[in-house]
């Protein structure tokens, strides 16, 4: 391939768009190939063991598509953060307050949901977690595909929103999902991440010496000590994306933040996310009808759907009526409302918690991994439904207005 083509086929992958379609096409090829009679070639595809065992890296392809993958893209989220925080809207720390808020609250309600439905049932009620997060990728991808014309706004605040519902969800399987840290290895991540900061805001590197020489080699070594931390590793993508320079020096023709994301977007979007979905999304709906009855299935629906919508939306509400934090102008309460629902679009975390919360009873596993697949399409469509009503309420006055 020349490199004209490529140019334009990295320019479309770094919108929302085209790497929405292909996540969201991923995701339905794996579903589909997982309830086919192919679907053992699935599970041994997905179970393929690679990686040095010596470094305690010998994880199944599944394993490395969540948490190194994935990483890629939570390292632009971050950055793309950063950039807000330092040069955008999230300067007005009014602004910032709304999606933290939000977060918290998003967070707490869903969980709150999924106990009601399992309450006396301890064993059921050990998923209590798997409602709480937010898929970044897959909600911005949706709203890229669902809201033209939206005000951008919007999409960073559901960035924002997302990133900290995760954020709270991976220190909540840190606490509660596994069986300690090991913080010889958070200490260690920490010092290589105070290097990474040194280096973004420091004296910088001699001109004659390659970056990728030396970040390339430094973030795999965060990752894999966050990694061995027994954090989910995608919060190394997050934290080395905040630490990023947003300003050129008077040498450079542009920043660090925006470089590495013009390099690393087409790459995230149209490899790593679609890898990601393929190798995740294939749950088996045998026994659909079991399923549909089951107190995790409906409590994981619920937390989704119902639990996402009130947290996130009342989260938001009360901000503004309590504290000083307001919403951007371009803003109405519809648009948060579609935001909250697509906050019920629960994937990654979801399903890893829901991994942690039955790992001996495959059933309720099952049980639980359909709830966020059929929770996150309900919400989905929900979403949708609004923000393409809002969509094209705001696309009709623009053109009356021409």
């Amino acid at each position: 391939m020349t490199a004209r083509p490529w140019s334009r086929v990295a320019d479309a992958l770094r919108g929302d768009t085209a790497g929405g379609a292909l996540l969201i096409t991923a995701a339905l090829v794996a579903l589909v190939w997982a309830n086919s009679p192919a679907s053992p070639v699935y599970e041994h595809l997905r179970d393929i063991t690679v990686g040095p065992a010596w470094a305690g890296l010998n994880l199944p392809l599944h394993a490395w598509a969540a948490d190194g993958l994935l990483a890629v893209f939570f390292f632009i989220v971050g950055n793309e953060l950063k950039q807000e925080f330092v040069h955008g809207a999230f300067r007005d720390p009014r602004q910032a307050l709304v999606p933290m808020v939000a977060a918290v609250t998003g967070a707490l309600v869903p969980a709150a949901v999924f106990l009601a439905f399992t309450v006396g049932h301890d064993d059921a009620a050990r998923g209590w977690g798997i409602p709480m997060a937010t898929d970044a990728a897959f909600a911005v991808a949706v709203l890229a595909l669902v809201g033209r014309g939206l005000p951008l706004a919007l999409r960073t605040l559901l960035l924002t929103l997302a990133v900290v519902d995760d954020l709270i969800a991976i220190l909540v399987i840190a606490v509660f999902y596994t069986g300690g840290i090991n913080f010889a290895a958070l200490g260690a991540a920490a010092i290589l991440l105070g290097v990474f900061a040194w280096l973004q805001h420091g004296p910088g590197l001699p001109a004659r010496v390659p970056s990728a020489l030396v970040y390339a080699p430094l973030a795999v070594a965060i990752w894999g000590f966050v990694h061995a931390a027994g954090i989910h590793a995608t919060i190394a993508g997050v934290a080395m994306g905040m630490l990023m320079r947003t300003r050129p020096r008077p040498d450079e023709t542009t920043d660090p933040s925006h470089a590495a994301e013009n390099l690393l977007r087409p790459w995230a979007m149209g490899l790593a996310l679609p890898i990601f979905a393929l190798l995740s999304a294939g749950v088996s709906f045998g026994g659909i009808g079991s399923m549909l009855v089951d107190r995790v299935t409906l409590g994981v629906i619920a937390g989704l759907v119902i639990g996402k919508l009130i947290g996130v939306l009342g989260g938001a509400w009360l901000a503004t009526r309590l504290t000083s934090a307001r919403l951007d102008p371009s803003l109405s309460w519809v648009d948060i409302a579609g935001m909250s629902q697509l906050a019920g679009i629960g994937f990654t975390v979801s399903l890893l918690i829901s991994e942690l919360s039955y790992p001996a009873q495959p059933d309720v596993l099952d049980h639980a991994k359909g709830g966020v697949l059929l929770g996150t399409l309900a919400a989905t469509v929900l979403a949708t439904v609004l923000l393409g009503y809002r969509s094209h309420r705001l696309r009709r006055s623009t053109a009356a207005a021409e």
